[in-house]
């Protein structure tokens, strides 16, 4: 679209495709990939999508996620803003209610409280008070082990997933980087993506050549079990996982691992149902343990699937301190497979 020629509102907001069916193969892609290609796929798509934020035209952003897409789509869609996060997700919101659907990145999730009156105030509460669509997404590059020190490695989920208008999905795989993605772009209301940095190139995935949309609220069995289960999401998921496969090589037990995928609106039927499966619970998250989104899910399960207990709900969380910035700190900081081998033990051995 050239800077003269008015945006097109026409554009259909869907393809066709149930939820997860794929028309064709393409190449491996990482995580980090997976991300850039949905955004360039639903520009493509629909010509009222923008992006928005710091470094993201000239420079392609901090990660590199949106590198040739200003030579693409021009510098009417790919906004290169000052640093002042509260203007970005401002523009955002004023672009949505014009009939756009912006996407603002912040360039570390942890930024984004510097917007935290424009998301919280003005944004999620638009569909409340006045029965209108603010379609817009905020890509938040969040999660630690990369030493990035307590402005570069939050996560901020615990708060937004008490906020209603809102919604909140975590990918863990390449597949649901893509898909989620895809599913925030389209939805009409705001929703928050929080990327996991340390996955961006560690996880890979071979993605459907389209049509890949990943259902926002349903979660999703990664590791099969039947003496527990882990609930949790982003990086932990695949630490959960490695930790399960050891115990079962070790005949402690079958651990199963749920990936909540979305935290608001979480798979409330999917808790109740794993935990009746599986009697033993950890709520595990990357985040600090005091307040963090674990209390919320193990409530739940104690108030819906009590009886189908056979210990007490564990919660296992970063430790309630600031990020260290030292790399051994934040690794020590963080819920190491160690921590989460022992708290498995303990659940267990009940």
């Amino acid at each position: 679209m050239s800077a003269t020629a008015p945006p097109r509102f026409n554009a259909p907001m869907g393809d066709g495709l149930p939820h997860g069916e794929a028309a064709g193969k393409v190449g491996e892609s990482t995580y980090l990939q997976a991300i850039s290609r949905a955004l360039r796929d639903e520009m493509r798509r629909d010509e009222r999508t923008l992006l928005v934020g710091e470094d993201i035209a000239v420079m392609g952003g901090a990660f590199k996620i949106t590198h040739g897409f200003l030579e693409e789509f021009g510098a009417t869609r790919v906004v290169d803003m000052p640093i002042a996060e509260s203007g970005i997700l401002g523009t955002c919101i004023g672009a949505a209610l014009m009939g756009l659907r912006p996407i603002a990145e912040m360039q570390f999730a942890d930024f984004i409280t510097c917007g935290f009156n424009q998301l919280v105030n003005n944004a999620a509460t638009w569909h409340y008070r006045t029965g209108t669509p603010l379609p817009f997404v905020v890509r938040l590059p969040a999660g630690g082990n990369i030493a990035g020190g307590p402005f570069h490695s939050r996560n901020p989920e615990a708060w937004f997933v008490h906020q209603p208008g809102l919604k909140v999905v975590a990918p863990s795989t390449a597949e649901d980087a893509y898909g989620l993605t895809i599913a925030a772009i389209r939805d009409d209301n705001p929703v928050l993506v929080l990327e996991h940095k340390y996955l961006y190139r560690r996880q890979k995935a071979v993605l459907p050549e389209q049509g890949l949309v990943t259902q926002i609220g349903k979660a999703a069995v990664r590791r099969p079990g039947r003496d527990a289960v882990v609930f949790t999401y982003g990086w932990m998921v695949h630490e959960a996982s490695a930790v399960a496969d050891e115990l079962a090589a070790s005949g402690a037990g079958e651990v199963e691992v749920v990936d909540l995928r979305t935290l608001l609106p979480y798979d409330a039927a999917a808790l109740v149902e794993r935990t009746q499966a599986c009697h033993r619970v950890l709520v595990l998250h990357e985040d600090t343990l005091t307040g963090g989104f674990g209390g919320e899910i193990a409530a739940f399960i104690g108030e819906h699937a009590f009886e189908s207990l056979d210990a007490p709900v564990l919660r296992l969380g970063a430790a309630d301190a600031p990020v260290p910035f030292a790399q051994p700190l934040e690794k020590a900081f963080l819920p190491s497979r160690d921590r989460i081998e022992q708290a498995l033990r303990s659940l267990l051995a009940w």
